[in-house]
């Protein structure tokens, strides 16, 4: 039972890639793949790269979830015809209960 188990974490750790070796089942052996310099490949060129871009992917996401939406900033500042007409009844009411205020006295 402990050698098929052994066998299972062996084929299962083959299979994910993290050894590089064939099973001899006849024999019950574990052959491992003769051992490359992995420096004069270009894994791990590769896989710097795909780490670089899941930085600058998160980092873009992350600043366009920072963005306002647009023309938020024109809101506060342009008035409209109606707010312009509401400011110039309240000044002419003002205006109107000054000169009131003015006659009464």
């Amino acid at each position: 039972d402990s050698s098929e188990s052994a066998e299972l974490a062996c084929a299962k750790a083959i299979r994910d890639g993290v050894i590089d070796a064939t099973i001899n089942h006849e024999k019950g052996q574990l052959m491992s793949s003769e051992v490359l310099d992995i420096y004069s490949t270009i894994e791990p060129q590769q896989a710097f790269h795909k780490r670089i871009q899941f930085c600058l992917s998160m980092h873009n996401d992350a600043v366009k979830a920072m963005r306002y939406p647009p023309d938020a900033h024109k809101a506060k500042h342009d008035l409209t015809e109606e707010d312009d007409e509401e400011k110039k009844s309240e000044e002419e009411i003002a205006k109107e209960i000054e000169e009131e205020l003015e006659e009464d006295e």
